[in-house]
């Protein structure tokens, strides 16, 4: 079981719903977190918000302004963990966008948007952190989705996103499984958290159609201390929720049915 006590965790995307509950967790845990978003002001919130531990010399939590689509604020914020604590155990890839449009309708700048962050900007973290990693016998996890394993109408650069975190990470680990680097897929079904509210539309804009859930949804907090505990137990990947587990074997064993159920669904997001 690995313990997460004086360890140094880097979790991206720790400003909103998941990532402030992935925040508590681990400082709960006794963790040193540095917590990564592109929003300022989000995060001044979370440190006025978040129980500290710690010292004045060593604190418990720190956060910094990151872009991580930008691969040089994704190398100063490894530079930074490393100067406060020394290293970085653990790589939490939490930061992500979402989009709910139909493709044809689609600006294809939503997707190419929706790509530089769920994959491109986790690719750029992990390997700023890789070396670390490497050193330290260390954890990264990315935050995929039913998305990642199973399609979901409206969502076809979402969906691109995910798979390609499946591919991306799955063999990342045949290449640093060996060196002691656990990497832990992790795919909820749906979060109470601002995602859906904050997903793109077809020009780019807020999408104004209404999210369609399956199964309803799942406290941040509780996948929070779900993650933990996986990462914890070493497992390489987590569904954390009954529809998750539901959609991953039924999208496995009956695609056709699971694609037609879904769309009957989610369809009506989308009838004009």
């Amino acid at each position: 079981m690995r313990s997460f006590d004086k360890r140094c965790v880097v979790i991206t995307g720790a400003a909103g719903g998941l990532g402030q509950a992935l925040v508590a967790a681990f400082l709960q845990a006794g963790a040193r977190v540095l917590a990564l978003d592109c929003n300022a002001q989000a995060l001044a919130s979370l440190r006025q918000t978040t129980t500290l531990h710690g010292s004045d010399t060593t604190p418990a939590l720190m956060t910094m302004v990151c872009d991580i689509t930008q691969p040089q604020d994704c190398t100063a914020a490894i530079a930074q963990a490393v100067a406060l604590w020394g290293g970085v155990d653990v790589l939490v890839n939490n930061a992500g966008i979402s989009h709910r449009s139909l493709f044809e309708d689609t600006d294809p700048a939503v997707l190419r948007r929706v790509m530089e962050v769920n994959f491109f900007g986790t690719m750029h973290m992990t390997h700023a952190a890789l070396p670390q990693l490497l050193a330290r016998r260390g954890v990264v996890a990315a935050l995929s989705s039913v998305a990642g394993y199973a399609p979901l109408l409206g969502r076809t650069g979402y969906c691109a996103s995910k798979h390609a975190l499946h591919g991306f990470f799955d063999t990342l680990r045949t290449e640093v499984q060996e060196r002691g680097v656990q990497v832990t897929l992790i795919c909820p079904s749906f979060i109470a958290t601002g995602i859906g509210a904050a997903a793109l539309g077809a020009s780019g804009a807020a999408a104004t159609s209404p999210r369609t859930t399956t199964g309803g949804e799942s406290s941040p907090h509780d996948i929070a201390q779900r993650i933990l505990a996986a990462l914890a137990q070493g497992k390489t990947q987590l569904l954390p929720d009954r529809t998750s587990r539901l959609a991953w074997w039924v999208s496995r064993l009956a695609p056709g049915f699971y694609a037609r159920a879904m769309r009957r669904r989610v369809r009506a997001e989308f009838e004009k």
